[in-house]
């Protein structure tokens, strides 16, 4: 069974269990979330100036669109900013700084009415992040920008937590994925042409869970969750944004959610850098997962 907790006082190593058998976690907003979106609103409002990021989409073609994200979204990523609001948000949760290692944040649109859902505005099927080469003891971190509602976040598929989904992530090494197809996002606007898994079985899209937070709220859950993108049928993009984390505690004794049907080759825990001071993980402990 799959229950959502809200601002649980208990400590990272039992949160931690609790999310690789599948729950749910929520916590308000903390001072560095709220520092986190406002620094993305600054960065989303002056690249789409003087219109509204929200509904840029309807005074814009989707040409243009994508060209402003194509900026906007690697200026977020890698601005030093965002990386300090993330390790505030680690250590406000109670996260170990030395054992707990992040990703960098991305910045996620999900664009009204079916405008612009490929590309770098990918709107995602029914998944597991396992499927793309995350390892099983992965922890995401979702937090929207801007309000929401039901009708434009995300999907919890929670009947398939403990159930195989025939999937094509056994023809998916991230390290390939690197080289020929991450940088050519801003590309893919009429169409996607990147092979990335997905189930290869019809999915069963209810019962399903949709988790409403504040701005600056923050959705935590394991990577082998199936979800989705709610296919946003509102008058507003959403804009969100997620990071992972690892514990490389749990890496080494092999701990985290259980596998039922990732195939897939490859690690992306070369891109994690430890939350103390940024440094990455070490080459034994990656080589393990490749």
């Amino acid at each position: 069974m799959n229950t959502i907790y809200y601002d649980a006082d208990i400590c990272d190593d039992q949160r931690r269990e609790m999310l690789y058998a599948g729950q749910l976690f929520v916590y308000s907003p903390t001072p560095s979330s709220l520092a986190l979106i406002q620094h993305a609103r600054e960065l989303a409002e002056a690249a789409f100036a003087p219109l509204d990021p929200r509904t840029a989409q309807f005074y814009m073609t989707v040409e243009e669109y994508a060209k402003v994200l194509a900026e906007l979204k690697p200026k977020f990523i890698h601005h030093p900013k965002s990386k300090e609001c993330i390790q505030g948000i680690l250590q406000e949760l109670g996260c170990d700084m030395e054992q707990t290692f992040f990703d960098v944040p991305r910045m996620r649109t999900s664009t009204a009415q079916g405008y612009l859902t490929t590309g770098i505005a990918y709107a995602f099927h029914p998944h597991r992040d396992t499927w793309y080469s995350a390892p099983m003891f992965q922890l995401n971190w979702w937090i929207p920008i801007y309000p929401i509602d039901a009708n434009n976040g995300m999907a919890f598929h929670p009947h398939y937590w403990d159930r195989a989904v025939k999937n094509g992530s056994g023809e998916y090494n991230y390290q390939e994925w690197v080289k020929t197809s991450r940088f050519i996002a801003a590309q893919q606007v009429k169409t996607d042409s990147r092979k990335q898994p997905q189930a290869e079985e019809p999915i069963e899209l209810d019962p399903q869970v949709r988790v409403v937070t504040k701005p600056g709220g923050i959705l935590l859950f394991s990577a082998a969750h199936l979800h989705s993108s709610v296919p946003n049928t509102t008058e507003m993009t959403r804009i969100s944004l997620d990071f992972r984390t690892i514990h490389v505690g749990d890496a080494s004794s092999n701990k985290g959610a259980p596998n039922y049907d990732s195939h897939c080759t490859g690690t992306t825990m070369g891109d994690y850098l430890r939350g103390s001071d940024l440094a990455h993980v070490p080459d034994e402990l990656i080589a393990k997962y490749l």
